[in-house]
């Protein structure tokens, strides 16, 4: 990978992920309009079925036009989302398109942008690399909502303005993607990930897969249920959702070339621990506020830095033509636990309760612990 090239890559991404990060800014914009958490909630859905539309079509699509090609449609649809969103002018008017469209970018994106990586990495050095795309696309996610408040507080720019101009830069990102395809060149591969699924599932691949699921229902988990989770207690939400995403940007600045000197077997089971502590760290909140904010630091650097290892492991475990697949399976993956944990993790709130809840949360992290185990164990035999 030359500096140049990634480069675009590494700016590209930043401003796609801006996009993302807009939806934060959905439920004020709804707000401002006069309507009510439902209209929000219409657009959100829409985004989760726009995601799960976005994967499986990137996967082929991939094969045709290119992984650098698709993601800068991926980012093009995302700005079109944030955009048409910024254009409703009354609350009533709000319905699941804009949140479609940015929800099928998106998960566009989070395919072809790793793929197109991946393409021109060697196994060597492309842990570093996801690793340096992981934390610049968190830095956009975080950053965007942030800077959007700054600009609305000190230089009066209207909301509608600031998503405007969201979308412009995702433009942007689209045009610096195609130029990267352009610069870095690679053949797109023909392999089809669903007649793929065979081959995937019998390598050590089909773990990282299920791991990064189960790390999707603990993300999710505690980030979807927080505010009942602390509900009667000293903590607050806000504090959860702003001390994580501050852990994250920053364990992935900071702490990122010691993960990579480490072996990524020791990694990925050191950060997955710590996932598991995280989550059962909630259990303490009602004693202790503090415990939240120790929650929130120990599901940001654990889940924060295998998210980027894991999807390594899922690359490099399979064989070279099947990458496409694996990175196809393994983000389907993170986004069925992402989306379908709620689901579950609410009738499990309802009819057991708080620690109900954190328990199924906590057996789900130690679940990927064990087949991280499971998954070492393998790859020792095998090199025995």
């Amino acid at each position: 990978m030359r500096p140049f090239n990634a480069l675009f890559m590494l700016v590209g991404v930043l401003l796609a992920s801006a996009g993302y990060g807009a939806t934060f800014l959905f439920s004020m914009h709804v707000r401002m309009l006069g309507g009510t958490d439902w209209q929000t909630g219409v657009a959100l859905a829409g985004a989760a079925l726009g995601t799960l539309i976005g994967v499986p079509l990137t996967g082929w699509a991939a094969r045709h036009v290119g992984a650098a090609r698709m993601a800068a449609l991926a980012a093009l649809a995302v700005g079109a989302g944030v955009a048409s969103f910024a254009a409703v002018g009354h609350a009533g008017d709000v319905e699941a398109l804009p949140g479609l469209l940015v929800g099928f970018g998106w998960g566009a994106f989070c395919l072809a942008a790793p793929m197109a990586l991946a393409e021109r990495t060697s196994d060597a050095d492309r842990g570093i690399w996801f690793l340096r795309f992981a934390t610049v696309q968190m830095t956009g996610i975080g950053g965007s909502p942030a800077l959007a408040a700054l600009a609305m507080r000190w230089w009066r720019v209207p909301l509608d303005g600031v998503l405007y101009g969201i979308g412009a830069l995702c433009v942007i990102a689209a045009v610096l993607f195609e130029a990267f395809g352009r610069l870095a060149h690679v053949q797109p591969q023909r392999d089809s990930w669903l007649r793929s699924i065979g081959a995937v599932a019998r390598t050590r691949t089909i773990y990282p897969v299920v791991i990064i699921a189960l790390g999707g229902c603990v993300f999710s988990g505690l980030m979807t249920f927080q505010m009942s989770l602390v509900h009667g207690t000293h903590a607050q939400a806000s504090t959860f959702f702003s001390v994580y995403t501050v852990t994250v940007v920053a364990t992935r600045w900071l702490l990122s070339r010691l993960v990579i000197r480490l072996r990524s077997t020791t990694a990925t089971k050191v950060l997955l621990a710590m996932m598991v502590l995280g989550s059962a760290a909630m259990f303490a909140v009602p004693w202790h506020a503090g415990f939240q904010a120790a929650s929130a630091v120990l599901l940001g650097t654990g889940y924060g830095l295998a998210y980027p290892i894991v999807q390594l492991q899922a690359v490099n475990d399979s064989i070279a033509e099947h990458r496409r697949a694996a990175l196809t399976w393994f983000v389907a993956a993170y986004f069925v636990g992402a989306f379908g944990f709620p689901a579950l993790g609410g009738w499990v709130l309802v009819h057991g309760g708080k620690s109900a809840l954190i328990g199924l949360i906590a057996a789900c992290g130690l679940l990927a612990l064990a087949l991280s185990v499971l998954r070492d164990r393998r790859l020792g035999m095998a090199a025995a």
